[in-house]
């Protein structure tokens, strides 16, 4: 090796170094704005129970109004309402996002009759949100309450991963995913990070087996921004948006609901999918829903 040579590497490992030593938000900060091949896109989505409303046609009005583009609806009862959905989103500028779980049983019960449970429902739904176009059905491995739970070990991942291969598998057919949603401790004790859940989908050698983010429970995360990237785009299939205190409005905490870091990521990765608020409000929906809606599409222009 030359003398430009040793030299060129060894700054550069002193910068890696000297970057690796800053906390991560610094961190992404410093590093200049990547340019990705297809253009991000803020694609809001609401939950069916967000837009202020007393029928679905009232709810999606209200939506256009906004220019809301994504209806997530609740995975219970969804095989029985596809004609409705379809015939609600028909002509209008909406389509559906992601479908928020609905299943019964969970994928990790020491019970293999709940596990069958998980297992039946859950391909309903999937089948059902291939009919109507969804992005991918959202699920949970375990919450906290939900006993008795295989135990948190090697032999058990390996058997979520070989299970949600066969979701996976079975989702493509139909035309949809799954999604993996990490959860804050408080409610879940096995997936809590977006990059865990990247990583299972990986070992689960399926494409339809996504993974996404959600900016309230992300509190589990040092960085917003290093959590979306660590996804990246082949695993980040959905991202649900609260305001980062109270999971009401974002807004509705103040500086705290600020989103600027993790859009930014997905402004990097050319992410052209869904954020879907998930969320309650302490105020009237008619002021705080398009205030809120106002809020993400100015911090997405700064990020």
């Amino acid at each position: 090796m030359d003398r430009r040579s040793f030299l060129g590497r060894t700054l550069a490992g002193a910068a890696a170094v000297t970057l690796g030593g800053l906390p991560l938000g610094i961190a992404s900060a410093c590093a200049p704005k990547k340019e990705t091949e297809k253009a991000a896109e803020l694609k809001l989505s609401f939950q069916e129970g967000i837009a202020p409303g007393n029928t679905l046609a009232e709810k999606l009005d209200y939506m256009e109004s906004l220019g809301v583009v994504g209806f997530e609806p609740g995975g219970g009862n969804l095989p029985g309402r596809v004609d409705e959905i379809r015939k609600a989103l028909s002509g209008r500028n909406i389509k559906v996002s992601a479908i928020c779980a609905g299943f019964r049983g969970f994928i990790l019960a020491e019970d293999p009759k709940v596990r069958a449970e998980f297992d039946t429902t859950m391909r309903e739904i999937i089948a059902a949100a291939g009919e109507i176009g969804s992005t991918g059905v959202i699920m949970v491995p375990a919450f906290n309450g939900q006993k008795p739970c295989m135990p948190h070990t090697l032999e058990t991942r390996e058997y979520l991963t070989q299970q949600l291969h066969d979701l996976g598998e079975y989702a493509l057919k139909c035309g949809t995913t799954v999604i993996l949603e990490p959860l804050n401790r408080g409610e879940a004790f096995y997936l809590r990070q977006v990059a865990d859940a990247a990583a299972i989908c990986r070992d689960s050698k399926s494409a339809g087996v996504k993974c996404m983010g959600d900016f309230w429970h992300m509190q589990e995360e040092t960085s917003d921004y290093a959590a979306f990237m660590a996804a990246g785009a082949e695993y980040l299939q959905h991202v649900h948006v609260a305001s980062r205190a109270r999971r009401i409005m974002p807004g509705e905490d103040g500086e705290a609901d600020n989103y600027i870091d993790g859009m930014r990521a997905l402004k990097e990765l050319g992410y052209d999918k869904y954020i879907s608020f998930e969320c309650g409000t302490d105020g009237d929906r008619t002021v705080t829903v398009p205030a809120a809606v106002a809020l993400l599409r100015e911090q997405w222009e700064k990020a």
